[in-house]
Formats: C-alpha cells, structure tokens, sequence
C-alpha cells in the first residue's frame, strides 16, 4: 500500500509507541487520527507534530473499556475523512501482579482495554475499510500491538498476558475472516521502552535489555518501522513479528 493521502487511526496514539507509529506513518503521507484517553495535551501535540509533516491529524478521545465511545470514535473518523486504510491498535494497559492477589477489576479493565477494544475496532474499522475501492493486491490493514507476555507464561503479568495471547488469536482469526479485502497482522515488540513503574536510568531497565540476545534496548521508532513496512509489503498477512531484540528466543525464561 502507498500510504500517500490514506487515513490511519492509530490507538494510544498520544505518546510512547503509539505516537512513533503515528509520526511514522504521517512521514509516509498518511493522514492520521490520534486517539488518546486522557492525555488530551500529549494528543494535542502529537497532532501539532503530525501537522508539521504536511499531512492532517485529527485529535479524538475516547475511553476504550467502553462500547459506546468507540463507536464515536469510528464515526469521527468517517465523518472527518469519510475512509480508513490503516488500523494501529496500540493502546493498551500493563498491570504487574501475581495471580493470587488478582481482582476481578484488574481482570476486567485489562481484558476490556487489551483484547476487548481490538475486537470492537476491528469490528468497526472493516466496514469502513472495505467501503473504499481499492486494487486487488492493496488490501487495507490493521495491526495489532501485542507483546511477548502474550506467547510466554511470564510470572505476576497474568491478566495482561491472557489478554495479549487473546489478541495474538485475534489477529490470526481476524486475518482469515476479513481477507482478501483487509490485511491484520501483529507486532510483539521487546524491550523498546521501560514500562512506567521501572526507572530507564536504573539498573532494573538495565538489566532487562542486557539479558537479550543484542544485548542492548530498541526503541519505540523500531516498532514503528516494523508497521511502516507491514503497509507497504502487501503479501503479509497472519503473521506475528517480534521486534525484541532476539527476546523471543529465551522463551519463558527470561522473565
């Protein structure tokens, strides 16, 4: 796909990996919706960024443990571009806890922001997407940002990886059901970014890049390469790339 003058929605959008995708794609010619929950100044100049580039962005909010908002959120979207050729769904939350202390909340609120809201956007999206007449061999695309918690069993990440192994079926199912019209793929990336609770000076970080393969962090703009490339590579569909850093070759042991 020529990303030229298309319309990617990108979730989370508003910083860390979700915003690499979205200045990534921007840089291609793609006009780009930035979604975001509650960080309305981080979206704002995102989409300031985005702008700057010379194509559009257009802001929206939406909770996405809710039906409803994501629902206006795909009708902001056809009502600003009346098309969508790309879906990013890189929003997401990353709960640390040992099975046994696990609430039905904690449950819940990941399953609906991590597994949950992909479906409900892909749903969403697909109509969308196959409204546009397209060549045959340019397929729409949605992504979806799992994460190795989700192919592993890692210790006290329970719920979160129950919901990335959820999404990793997802797209697998999703893949099979909506082609040839639309493409879906994943990414599973590794060590890109230091989650919120750990320190990047600190040697806790430190000590999590160091034990993969390369021996050394990535960063959030390998991620976005790696959507960058599934648009334009239009024979790809099914697949779940690991952008880690050889992570994924320890397995379950490295965590």
């Amino acid at each position: 796909m020529d990303l030229d003058g298309k319309v990617a929605l990108v979730t989370g959008a508003a910083h860390r990996v979700g915003k690499a995708i979205a200045l990534a794609l921007a840089g291609e010619g793609a006009h780009i919706v930035v979604h975001y929950g509650g960080s309305v100044d981080a979206a704002h100049a995102t989409a300031d960024e985005i702008e700057a580039l010379g194509v559009e962005a257009l802001p929206v909010q939406a909770d996405l443990s809710q039906p409803e908002t994501i629902n206006q959120l795909f009708e902001a979207v056809e009502a600003r571009f009346g098309r969508l050729d790309v879906l990013v769904n890189s929003a997401s939350n990353f709960m640390k806890q040992p099975l046994d202390v696990v609430g039905l909340d904690d449950w819940q609120i990941t399953m609906a922001i991590n597994l949950q809201a992909p479906f409900l956007c892909t749903q969403r999206a697909a109509p969308l997407m196959r409204a546009v007449e397209r060549p045959a061999d340019q397929p729409a695309l949605i992504v979806n940002i799992t994460d190795l918690a989700g192919l592993y069993p890692w210790r006290s990440f329970v719920q979160h990886g129950v919901s990335k192994a959820g999404l990793v079926h997802l797209t697998k199912v999703s893949a099979r059901e909506l082609a040839p019209a639309i493409r879906v793929n994943a990414i599973a990336p590794g060590p890109v970014l230091p989650p919120a609770y750990m320190d990047p000076d600190g040697e806790a970080w430190q000590r999590v890049y160091a034990a993969v393969p390369l021996q050394r962090a990535g960063k959030p703009e390998h991620v976005a390469q790696t959507v960058v490339f599934l648009a334009q590579n239009d024979f790809i569909t099914g697949a779940v790339i690991p952008v880690d850093g050889g992570e994924s070759l320890l397995g379950a042991a490295n965590h």
